[in-house]
């Protein structure tokens, strides 16, 4: 066998083991990594659709948050509102109550002033008249006929009788 042969079986030996060795690599890129770059991706892909719905719903939860706390502002607004005029009415209220209240203590003060008054007057009247009445019966003790004649007298003209 000639050193031809030799060459090209060398040749096509490393041809058949470039092909052995091209297909293994084929074979095993086809048996385990392509699946498992497949694999992987499908997880890379879930794990992103997993994110995106956190997402939408983070979003979503974000949105409400949002609706609540306007609505929640809304609602202090009302209240505050409600308070205030709650507070203008009570206010309103407790001020004419008093109103009423004052002009009531005045009447009553000044019927009460009214009727003291009235009290004080009979009363100085009774001592008037009380000490007036005990003059006059000083008076009377001391009297003696003939004063007391003339008194009649001046005080009835014609009383005895002599006429003037």
């Amino acid at each position: 066998m000639s050193d031809n042969f030799y060459e090209q079986l060398a040749v096509w030996s490393q041809i058949v083991a470039s092909i052995l060795f091209i297909g293994v690599l084929i074979y095993g890129w086809v048996r385990f990594i392509a699946p498992a770059v497949v694999k992987s991706q499908e997880q890379k892909n879930a794990e992103l659709l997993e994110a995106e719905q956190r997402r939408d719903e983070a979003k979503a939860t974000l949105q409400t948050a949002q609706r609540e706390a306007l609505e929640a502002d809304n609602d202090v607004r009302a209240i505050a509102e409600r308070a205030a005029h709650d507070a203008t009415d009570l206010r309103t209220r407790i001020v004419d109550e008093a109103r009423a209240e004052g002009t009531w203590h005045v009447k009553n003060a000044e019927g009460e002033l009214d009727r003291s008054r009235a009290a004080a007057r009979q009363q100085l009247r009774d001592e008037l008249l009380e000490k007036a009445m005990g003059i006059a019966r000083d008076a009377a003790r001391k009297l003696d006929d003939a004063t007391d004649r003339r008194l009649v007298d001046e005080a009835i003209p014609g009383g005895d009788g002599s006429g003037v």
